[in-house]
């Protein structure tokens, strides 16, 4: 059927032609140039069917040269409401922009036929990139529904009453109600077709589904996730018109035989300025759904441009693992499990119980440290030199998840499970790096093998433009903030190292430790130091010397962090800081005065104190001082009232008529601190984890902690943890856009007037919810 002449001949037709004829004319010259240039020719006889209604997926548009085509709808197998194309006019655009490329109607070859036909997706980047070229095709349409006979089966008392008993239909006035019914189209799908899919078809059209039912959902990862029904009288498209710019939200796919009216969009739009109950109808639904984890990532990565590559980060594990296994059983000896990994090329091998259990792994390292290095006996059985149990994670998880796990676990190899448990393959470091050459795994092994500051000061300048790419790519916050927490943990703890090695062999046990928003994991890339030194209790007499040290030791840290890119603490709260460098005695009756003083700067100690962890040293004493915190709070319900007051005075910007409260001047007009804005969130977190036990500090962890020790509901955790994720998403993207666009320093100032309405639909909705959290624990603790 499809014929490619000689490609100058066929070049300069299609040039000379489309330089004349409709649509085509309305582009410049540079665009026909490029539409001649993709043309190809395909001629048809008289009787072939070019397209079937509801069935041709059609992947050209075809301008007819020569020759005619016949058009008609199908009811009941009968031919209805035909129509007669002939040379010079084009068969398909509508179906490609209105239609999901499926056929709108059956299209049948009248007269023999010369057709030029042009790529779909040729034809769609030049509609998107010239509205009037787009806007022929549309309007077009409308004329064309005008006009026929069909238009009678559209504008009729049925259709008018249908819609008059289904909101939002039933706001409209009966003058406004009466020009929606006009302006109505009727389209028919069969069972399977996919209408629209997520972030990428446009939508032009309101579409009311007047029988039949469709699904629709998000793709992440290549699954389906937020699954979602539409019926009878449910609506699709308006969401994406007034808060995403006509992109599709979702994909929509058509479950059975489904018949749907549809709005062109002006007219659409004309009655949501003309009936503000009708347009917020569409805006109060989705402010209902936005919670949902998966719209926030989704609208987060639509802030920044994405990458043009598939980001390999937000892949599945399943998708990148080695399925092909090597187990041995337990009592398997050395040599003759190295002789296996040998045989197969594996880097590692399973081990298993006799019931076939994984219990183990044995990699190249281990046989290399705990075999060879040792001399021992290769005759051993396989279970002496093990790692066991086994560290394993999901196949659903994401490559960036398994990354992290591996960077904060210092594994190279994780065993990966399915559902049931079972241990169905293994992803390994050398897995990730050969995917993403410039991980973050790589970052972190370039930081623990740093020699110099300048290097760990060369790799944490790195770590803005791996954060865009996260962002941009959809990853979630709380795995970004992971990210940044192991990469700045490993620089602190290569600093700590290379300042031991210059101040000699600590005099006693110590850990460094770190508070605040890194305490919490949740560093993004405007932080300052919060840290301090906790060393072993010495006689009085030592005590001096002792600490002299470690301050000497604490300045040198806190200064390299300064040059390496965390600013020094304003609050002075740094390790270098005499108040903060103390013996575990007195760290434990600070903590206790904090707790049973509940003065205002107690109160902001224990904000920053309490969210404390380990960086480097004898983590037993950050065990101790944990244990002495919580056996303090027992029985002091008034420090939960006085910290729930304190918190109180954190509101989220938002006035009593649900307009954004921003700095009336100053460097930040118009703006409001996001970072203010996230600190009930964090309160919330802190105060219940610290009175129900919970020794995490991150503020996700914390609630979900929470949610599982049945003191927080399942819609209460899902509304606060999404609301968090999506305001550390949206103060990432200003951090990045403030570095990398701005060229200046990250800040965490919002302007919502640079938002688009979906983001400010979105903050609204947020914000409302965090008042609500607010007030019920102001009523929990304070009894208000």
């Amino acid at each position: 059927m499809e014929k490619k002449p000689s490609r100058s001949r066929l070049y300069e037709e299609a040039l000379q032609l489309y330089s004349r004829a409709k649509p085509f004319r309305l582009l410049p010259e540079e665009a026909i140039a490029e539409l001649a240039e993709w043309t190809t020719e395909i001629r048809a006889p008289r009787g072939r069917l070019v397209a079937e209604q509801a069935k041709t997926q059609i992947g050209k548009i075809f301008y007819i040269r020569k020759g005619a085509i016949e058009l008609y709808y199908e009811q009941d197998g009968e031919k209805a409401l035909g129509a007669r194309m002939v040379a010079g006019e084009t068969f398909g655009g509508i179906s490609i922009l209105m239609n999901a490329g499926v056929a709108v109607r059956t299209a049948r070859v009248e007269d023999d036929a010369l057709f030029y036909a042009i790529p779909s997706e040729r034809f769609l980047a030049l509609c998107e990139k010239h509205p009037p070229f787009r806007e022929y095709f549309t309007e077009a349409f409308q004329k064309r529904k005008r006009n026929e006979s069909y238009a009678s089966i559209l504008v009729t008392g049925q259709a008018r009453d249908f819609l008059s008993r289904n909101v939002p239909f039933s706001f409209l006035a009966e003058a406004d109600l009466e020009e929606l019914v006009n302006a109505l189209s009727l389209l028919h799908h069969e069972a399977g077709t996919i209408l629209f899919v997520q972030g990428k078809s446009r939508i032009d059209y309101l579409y009311i589904i007047q029988s039949g039912a469709a699904e629709l959902y998000y793709e992440q990862a290549g699954e389906k996730s937020t699954k979602g029904y539409l019926g009878e009288g449910d609506t699709y498209g308006g969401i994406s018109m007034l808060l995403n710019k006509g992109v599709s939200i979702r994909t929509l796919r058509v479950e059975e035989e489904t018949y749907l009216y549809a709005l062109p969009e002006k007219h659409f739009m004309h009655l949501c300025r003309r009936c503000p109950a009708f347009s917020d109808y569409f805006t109060d639904t989705f402010g209902k759904r936005m919670l949902d984890r998966s719209y926030a990532e989704i609208f987060a990565r639509r802030i920044l441009p994405k990458d043009e590559t598939v980001h390999i980060f937000n892949v599945s594990v399943a998708r990148l693992m080695s399925r092909d296994i090597l187990s041995c059983n337990q009592s398997v000896p050395v040599q003759q499990a190295a002789i296996l990994m040998s045989r197969r090329k594996c880097s590692s091998i399973f081990i298993q119980d006799d019931e076939g259990q994984h219990i183990g792994i044995v990699t190249d390292t281990d046989l290399r440290k705990r075999v060879i290095a040792q001399g021992m006996e290769t005759s051993i059985p396989i279970s002496a030199i093990m790692s066991s149990p086994l560290h394993m994670i999901t196949e659903q998880l994401s490559v960036f998840e398994a990354m992290l796990e591996m960077m904060q676990t210092k594994l190279k190899h994780l065993a990966v499970q399915d559902s049931t448990g079972k241990v169905i393959g293994t992803i390994t470091s050398r897995d990730l790096l050969a995917a993403q050459g410039q991980s973050p795994l790589f970052i972190v092994r370039e930081i623990t093998s740093a020699i110099s500051r300048e290097d760990l000061r060369a790799q944490q300048a790195r770590i803005p433009g791996l954060v865009q790419n996260l962002i941009s790519s959809g990853a979630k916050a709380e795995n970004v903030t992971r990210l940044i927490a192991t990469v700045s943990d490993a620089i602190l703890q290569r600093l700590i190292e290379i300042a031991l090695e210059q101040s000699g062999p600590p005099p006693e046990p110590f850990v460094f430790m770190i508070m605040g928003s890194e305490g919490r994991r949740e560093q993004t890339l405007k932080t300052d130091q919060d840290n301090a030194i906790i060393f072993r209790d010495v006689p009085e007499e030592r005590l001096p010397a002792v600490k002299n040290y470690f301050l000497s030791f604490g300045e040198t840290v806190c200064t390299w962090l300064d040059e390496t890119g965390y600013a020094f603490c304003k609050g002075g709260v740094m390790a270098m800081n005499p108040k903060w460098c103390q013996p575990l005695s007195v760290w434990c009756d600070k903590f206790s005065n904090w707790i049973h003083g509940a003065e205002a700067e107690d109160l902001l100690h224990s904000s920053i104190f309490f969210d404390f962890r380990g960086a480097y040293g004898d983590f037993s004493l950050i065990d101790q001082l944990r244990r002495h915190l919580f056996d303090s709070l027992k029985g002091w319900s008034g420090f939960f009232r006085h910290l729930t007051e304190n918190a109180l005075h954190f509101k989220p910007p938002l006035g009593f008529f649900r307009n954004f409260v921003v700095e009336s001047k100053g460097e930040h007009r118009n703006a409001f601190d996001i970072k203010q804005a996230m600190l009930p969130v964090v309160d919330f977190a802190r105060i219940h984890a610290l009175k129900n036990g919970i020794e995490e500090t991150n503020t996700m962890e914390r609630l979900f902690q929470l949610h599982e020790g049945g003191h927080l509901s399942t819609k209460d955790y899902d509304d606060i943890s999404r609301s968090y994720s999506f305001l550390m998403q949206l103060r990432f993207v200003r951090q990045i856009s403030a570095i990398i666009e701005e060229k200046g320093n990250p800040d965490n100032y919002i302007n919502p007037k640079k938002l688009s309405r979906i983001e400010q639909t979105m903050l609204k909705e947020i914000f409302k919810r965090v008042e609500d959290f607010q007030t019920k624990m102001s009523f929990e603790f304070t009894g208000q």
